[in-house]
């Protein structure tokens, strides 16, 4: 078995577009699972070994981790709405596809990308690794069931597996989520904030992310779990950085919690009988309305896991945002 030798789940995603390179320049040989359609430019010019598959297809994943000494699951469907049944697909019966081949394999580390979000609800203190657990929305369920499926892999001593739990990407490459509330939204002029803007938020720098992943197959623990976040900060802090780099209007309007949820719940409800996504899910209203008061203390003393401080991060941010002529 080639002990420099990687096969990644997700490797066409926002964190595969970071991780990759990094792999690479760390010197190691990767094969990236890569469904038939998607564009995989991006892993032939980083020299990776492209195997055709999907994580939810078991007989594809047949013998495409032959040598591979590390497996990195990074595939998932994220998304506030959705259809539940296609989250179980990917989420969880993707996970469980690609533990099982890790398996039978014999890999020596297993890296599972959950997310915080599993937490379902912050209970109103510190959001460590042993904070309960009651996941709301099909995602979160979902991802919640996988690492279930990945610990138990591990205490029947099939695999040793980690599980790191990412807080909200941001950064260069993704227009969803995270990227889209606090980078572009404003860009188009949206300017609101919600509650005073007083709550805490928890963005990742995607890097960071990606950089915890060779941390934890150099220095992780088989059996644990890392939260990977940067500091917790104020929805007013973050818009008042951003708006610095980027040279947006500071002002934000303020909206109570209850207007903003009953326009949500309009859209979504609209939403569920057109069959696409609406701009403000419901789902996202337990991220923006409670405190994401997340630590990553237990990374940092285990893997040395150093966040990079938000405002480098928005400031590389801003930058790509302006390469791509997003933003003037």
């Amino acid at each position: 078995m080639d002990h420099h030798s990687v096969f990644v789940t997700g490797a066409t995603g926002f964190l595969g577009h970071h991780l990759i390179p990094l792999l690479r320049q760390a010197g190691y040989r990767v094969r990236a699972l890569a469904r038939r359609n998607s564009d995989t430019s991006f892993l032939a010019a980083n020299n990776v070994e492209i195997v055709c598959g999907d994580v939810r297809d078991r007989d594809s994943l047949s013998g495409v981790m032959k040598g591979c000494a590390h497996v990195i699951h990074a595939a998932a469907f994220f998304r506030f709405w959705g259809d539940e049944n296609y989250f179980e697909k990917v989420n969880v019966q993707g996970t469980v596809n690609v533990l099982e081949a890790a398996a039978r394999n014999q890999v020596e580390r297993f890296i599972h990308i959950s997310s915080v979000a599993v937490i379902g609800l912050p209970q109103g203190n510190i959001i460590d690794e042993a904070h309960p657990c009651n996941p709301l929305d099909p995602y979160q369920k979902s991802k919640l069931y996988a690492e279930k499926m990945v610990k138990m892999y591990h205490e029947g001593s099939m695999l040793p597996t980690i599980i790191l739990r990412p807080g909200a990407f941001y950064g260069p490459w993704s227009h969803y989520a995270w990227n889209r509330l606090f980078f572009e939204d404003p860009m188009r002029g949206l300017l609101i904030k919600i509650n005073g803007g007083k709550h805490l938020t928890f963005p990742v720098y995607v890097p960071d992310v990606a950089r915890s992943i060779l941390l934890a197959i150099l220095h992780g623990t088989s059996g644990e779990t890392y939260n990977i976040s940067g500091d917790p900060i104020t929805h007013n802090a973050a818009n008042r950085i951003i708006s610095d780099l980027a040279g947006l209007p500071s002002f934000r309007l303020n909206l109570p919690s209850q207007v903003m949820l009953m326009f949500a719940q309009y859209q979504t409800r609209r939403a569920n009988q057109l069959g696409k996504e609406p701009y403000y899910p419901t789902n996202l209203a337990k991220y923006v309305f409670y405190d994401w008061n997340v630590s990553s203390r237990k990374a940092h003393e285990q893997l040395n896991f150093t966040p990079t401080p938000f405002e480098d991060g928005a400031r590389e941010t801003v930058k790509w945002y302006r390469e791509i002529g997003m933003l003037k």
